[in-house]
């Protein structure tokens, strides 16, 4: 073979390239290649999944990239336009030395070069062209261009510098045929130079996607980047259908007149040779104190946190110890069942990190923890498979005791697995930045550096964007992509198998057919890049000795490499994750402490206060951490805990697969004699979960204790069982039962344990091992479950306060909790210029509404308000608020937001009488101004300050605005109601009609999706607002609107034949039931589409008189009847006399009409007490 081809773009030239890695390295080898390069657009994304898949295949991997060059200066801006921006150039490592060398130039084309793409410039070349071997590249090459132009001498001149920079043998004139006129004239001129400069040519084919037949599917691509349509005449596209992966007899037929140049592929790929490492550690050194090693410091911190964790009796977590016990005894206490004590344990863990290589991890990890927790930033307790360590708990790492809860520290550490540990850390969501700061500050900022994810095509996402491209019908193509089941990791592959509705479609329907197969083709690839929510890697020297760096959007740097390449690397990467419950949390204890003047210690509360977890068993868990969802409520309502392991259990089993046990789970803790174990081993092991297999770490014990496994190779079977690995789990079957004296296994039967028992446990262990939950993780997060359901129990309003300012950006949550908060008892006030702060605020037993969630007014207005108030008490009226405006930051805008969110209501007037007075005082207060900078008095400047109230101006008599005005207007500059509700007089009618909220079509990041199923007929209720008519292409009547119901809207959809039978009741604020189905789209709320519409007024209602006496009706019966007779409808009416205990129906022939209208007649008659309506 003497051709390699050494310009490859992969699916990681975003966008632009199609050919995905594994296929490209399967067609190379299919073509007799030994050699292959990637060189992708200015990124090296790709390259670590290349070399990886080129080597499974026996290919050598060639690891370069088509980086782009400025003109002049990477630092010049808009010096030239257009395509002169910058150059192509095809860089390929040599050696070891050059593929650093290249991470380095790609990096400084993103963190210093990035104008419209990543350049460099000759002097990043310079300084990095060792151990690189560099191509022309295409005609958007320097040399070609100039060629293009007919600037010949320009061009030579451009070839010898990068020849000069290259070194001789390492520079090539690149020759590239795809059938265009401007190749064959450019070919001929570098045919001349080499010729004239002694330049090697070579010859290379500008691959963007595999197989020939893949041109219609990456022109596709195309479209899907630049935002066009096949139809388009004007777009960009790839002519000529060449760019696949040709083979050596392609390419020497299109170079029949410089094989040589063919030839050179190979030889450039022989010399190329990178090893890249994997698997050795890179940690960063950890500067301890004078006088200790890492290992020493560590072992000091660990025994300093043992005695404090168990040596003393003031933390509830801690085993007690006797005063007359020796000081140091509480070491000799037994660490759980382990058979060792507790010295013996962290003796045990330190050592295995020791051998591990990772002390320095342990000290890095305990210092930024340290650092939150004394700079009071509150720390998760815990989250995965480090809460099985003792170490981490002695450091103060986790906050959860893996002694009392049985945790297993091999399922976090196995000795016998070497690989990374990963522990993630959950810090408050405000100030979880603080953190990744001081990480940056210690280590140096060019070592610390956030990780790039990539966003790719997915099954249903590219059904949508190739339907597009292709100018097929919105419905027609959303109605396929319907057909691809919501499941994790789907491909279009397996909804075929998955769904024959589609399969049949995809075989009788030639468009659907060619929409599909063409999808199939580009589903999976990268489409975008953004940066990894919480990842972090901490580099022991400057990243880009590592990795290669990018920018994120928001132009902070991040790594080319994925969170998995960078820990196969050995790199340190942390996971510094943000938990808006933690924030809660503060905000609640801060708030108590406010109130009731006591500090509440989270960590110090009683784990098993009965009233607590009863309120948990009641299902009113809203805003309880893990708890609240519709499913998970009814769970609650039917465990009833009991314990803290009871609520880590329900989180466990809570998830598809093992909510199929928790029936099984129930039973047995309702009724013990009904759990059976299939031998006494399994007792010890189960006995917490009442005989269920729920955790991962029970499946380690029973492989431990039943077969005579080690925890280390106990944990390697979890994990085999976990992935299906068959060969792996056929293998340990027979190991388990049977035992393997060679391996050291004594097995189940000489346990004494039969072969048919061993044989079903090891089947159900199988079974339930896929579903099976960390039980470290589903620990820490019932804590922290726990420790909201307390907050909540004894301190509700200070909790929900802090819980509604934590979601104060989405109005929907706040809407749900105002929701809850009323079912609860407690009252929510409108905003208050004198006594509101920037959250949700605690008044008595009131919450009252935060002043930024007013629209249009900023934080910073917020907060110089209430820094006003606070240096010079409160506001006294609208005219002295404007005047203590000092810097000028409050316009007519927020004056008029502040006063419909009723913000001024307690400054003595109404709000109609300050929105007609208050531009008037904002002129007046402003001329004052001006005229003392003028150096003019005023009168009132003369007057004293007891008379200067007579010169404020006087509100106008106007009364004040309508009750539905007034929610009206809190609605526009709030986003919610809040002094009420247009629906709330309907609650108890709502309630007994409808299936579901709006809130269940919100999308829930938690769950990622929505809470209501996807095609499920459904019925909510409302008021329509938002109405709007369109027309279809057949001239048909259609509508969308807004249905608005007490905790947020959902857009409804009615299509033409049900707006023909429903358009009576399709008017703007008319409140109404809308029966129909759920429409679920990828990471957006949820639509109904409507099938049928009922207004309020439709339900038959019961309308109720009460008087006190019958003499009192009698004297007002005549007037009664006479408001009646003047409304018409279905409504009945019933009279009740309370002495003496009477009640009347009226005949059908006086129903009436109970709205609005008419109950506020009657309750003017005959007092609002008296009259009610009920369904």
């Amino acid at each position: 073979m003497a051709f390699a081809h050494l310009h490859v773009h992969t699916e990681f030239s975003l966008l632009d390239g199609s050919n995905k890695i594994k296929e490209y390295v399967k067609r190379v080898k299919e073509l007799g290649m030994d050699s292959a390069a990637i060189t992708d657009h200015g990124v090296m994304y790709g390259v670590i999944d290349f070399y990886r898949a080129a080597k499974a295949e026996g290919i050598k991997p060639i690891i370069g990239c088509e980086v782009y060059v400025a003109p002049n200066s990477r630092f010049d801006k808009e010096l030239t336009g257009g395509d002169d921006r910058y150059y192509h150039l095809v860089l390929l490592a040599e050696n070891n030395v050059g593929y650093a060398n290249l991470m380095k130039i790609v990096s400084k084309g993103f963190t210093e070069g990035y104008y419209y793409k990543p350049r460099v410039d000759m002097e990043v070349l310079n300084q990095y062209h060792e151990g690189i071997i560099a191509l022309s590249a295409c005609l958007a090459g320097e040399v070609a261009r100039f060629v293009q132009k007919g600037l010949y001498e320009e061009a030579k001149k451009s070839a010898l510098k990068y020849q000069a920079c290259f070194g001789k043998d390492n520079y090539f004139l690149e020759l590239q045929d795809h059938g265009m006129p401007e190749q064959a004239s450019v070919n001929q001129a570098l045919l001349r130079m080499s010729r004239e400069l002694d330049i090697p040519l070579v010859a290379t084919n500008d691959v963007h996607y595999t197989y020939a037949d893949d041109e219609k599917s990456h022109d596709i691509l195309l479209c899907i980047q630049t935002g066009k349509r096949l139809s388009d005449e004007n777009r960009m596209r790839y002519d000529g259908g060449q760019y696949f992966v040709k083979s050596e007899e392609e390419m020497k037929g299109l170079f029949p007149y410089a094989w040589d140049a063919v030839e050179n592929t190979q030889i450039i790929a022989d010399r190329c040779n990178v090893d890249i490492e994997f698997g050795v550690t890179k940690l960063p050194h950890f500067e301890v104190p004078e006088g200790f090693t890492s290992e020493t410091y560590l072992y000091k911190l660990c025994y300093d946190g043992l005695k404090e964790r168990y040596g003393t009796t003031k933390n509830n977590n801690a085993i007690k110890v006797d005063d007359i016990l020796a000081p140091d005894s509480y070491m000799n206490q037994p660490a759980g069942d382990t058979g060792q004590t507790l010295k013996e344990r962290l003796d045990y863990e330190l050592g295995v990190i020791k051998r591990m290589g990772y002390v320095d991890y342990f000290l890095i990890v305990w210092d930024f923890i340290n650092y939150a927790r004394n700079k009071g930033i509150p720390v998760g307790p815990g989250r995965g498979s480090a809460a099985g360590s003792i170490v981490a708990y002695c450091l103060h790492i986790t906050n959860i005791d893996p002694i009392k809860y049985s945790l297993l520290f091999e399922r976090f550490l196995n000795p016998e697995r070497v690989s990374m540990p990963d522990i993630d850390i959950d810090f408050c969501f405000e100030r979880r930045q603080e953190v990744i700061d001081y990480v940056g500050e210690k280590y140096g900022a060019d070592k610390v550096v956030q990780i790039v994810t990539f966003g790719t095509m997915a099954a249903k996402g590219v059904i949508r964007d190739v339907g597009r491209v292709m100018d097929l019908p919105y419905a027609y193509v959303d109605g396929i992509s319907k057909m691809i089941p919501n499941e994790l990791n789907i491909t279009i592959e397996k909804a075929l198998v998955m769904n024959p509705e589609f399969k049949q479609l995809y075989d009788n329907d030639e468009q659907v057919h060619y929409l599909i197969d063409m999808c199939k083709r580009l589903e999976g690839l990268p489409r975008h890049t953004s940066m990894h929510a919480a990842g972090v890697v901490i580099c022991p020297k400057s990243a880009d000795e590592f990795v290669p760096l990018s920018r994120g959007s928001d132009g902070s740097i991040t790594t080319q490499f994925t969170m998995t390449t960078l820990e196969e690397l050995g790199l340190l990467k942390m996971d510094f994750l943000g938990l808006r419950t933690l924030t809660v949390i503060r905000n609640a204890v801060n708030n108590i402490e406010k109130e009731h003047g006591i500090y509440i210690d989270v960590d110090a509360i009683d784990y098993d206060d009965k009233a607590v977890l009863a309120s948990i068993g009641t299902g009113r868990t809203d805003g309880v951490f893990q708890l609240e969802s519709g499913g998970m409520k009814n769970f609650m309502k039917e465990l009833k805990p009991q314990n803290l392991e009871d609520i880590i259990a329900g989180i466990s089993l809570y998830r598809p697969g093992p909510m199929d046990f928790i029936p099984k789970y129930i039973k047995g803790k309702d009724n013990h004699d009904s759990i059976t174990y299939s031998c006494p081993q399994l007792e010890p092991i189960l006995a917490a979960t009442y005989g269920c297999i729920v955790y991962q770490e029970q499946v380690m014990q029973i492989v431990r204790d039943l077969g005579g496994y080690t925890l280390g190779r106990s944990d390697l079977v979890r994990r085999a069982m976990s992935k299906k690995k068959q060969a792996v789990m056929e293998k340990e079957r027979a190991n388990f039962i049977y035992g393997n004296e060679e391996e050291g296994v004594p097995g189940c039967i000489s346990n004494g344990i039969s072969e048919a028992v061993a044989g079903q446990i090891y089947a159900d262990m199988m079974d339930f091992a896929k579903y099976a939950f960390n039980k470290s993780h589903a620990a820490c997060y019932a804590v922290v479950a726990y420790q909201t359901a307390y907050l909540k129990y004894y301190y509700p309003v200070e909790f929900m306060a802090a819980l509604m300012t934590s979601v104060i950006d989405n109005p929907g949550k706040v809407s749900e909790y105002i929701l809850t908060c009323r079912q609860m008892g407690i009252e929510i006030l409108p905003p208050d210029i004198n006594k509101g702060e920037a959250g949700f605020s605690v008044a008595g037993k009131a919450i009252r509404y935060a002043l930024t969630a007013v629209k249009g007014v900023g934080r910073p207005v917020i907060e110089a308000i209430v820094n006003e108030r606070n240096a010079r008490g409160p506001y006294t009226n609208l005219q002295d608020f404007i005047t203590r405006d000092e810097q000028g930051d409050i316009n007519k805008r927020v004056i008029e937001n502040f006063i419909k969110a009723g913000a001024f209501d307690s400054l003595g007037g109404t709000r109609k009488q300050f929105m007609s007075v208050y531009i008037q005082i904002m002129d007046h207060v402003h001329q004052d101004k001006k005229n003392n900078m003028a150096g003019q008095m005023s009168l009132f400047d003369l007057v004293s300050e007891e008379d200067k109230d007579e010169f404020d101006l006087k509100l106008p008599n106007v009364g004040e605005y309508s009750k539905e005005m007034k929610l009206a207007f809190e609605k526009e500059v709030l986003g919610i109601y809040v002094s009420g509700h247009p629906l709330e007089e309907y609650e108890k009618l709502w309630k007994k009609h409808i299936t579901n909220t709006t809130s269940d079509f919100m999308w829930d990041e938690e769950i990622h999706a929505i809470r209501v199923e996807d095609g499920k007929k459904v019925t909510i209720g409302g008021m329509i607002t938002d109405k709007k008519i369109k027309y279809t292409k057949t001239n048909q009547v259609m509508s969308f609107f807004n249905l608005e119901d007490l905790v947020g809207t959902v857009e409804v959809v009615v299509f033409p034949k049900t707006y023909e039978k429903c358009s009576t009741n399709l008017i703007e604020d008319n409140k109404v039931f809308v029966t129909g189905r759920v429409q679920a789209d990828d990471e957006k709320d949820g639509k109904l589409i409507c099938e049928s519409i009922q207004s309020f007024d439709e339900l038959p209602k019961k309308l109720w008189i009460k008087f006190a006496t019958k003499e009192l009706y009698q004297e007002k019966e005549n007037k009664m009847y006479s408001l009646l007779a003047d409304s018409e409808g279905k409504d009945q009416v019933t009279i009740y006399i309370e002495n003496p205990k009477a009640m009347k129906t009226l005949p059908p022939n006086r129903n009436v009409s109970a709205d609005s209208n008419l109950i506020e007649l009657l309750a003017k008659e005959f007092g609002e007490e008296n009259i009610r309506v009920t369904v």
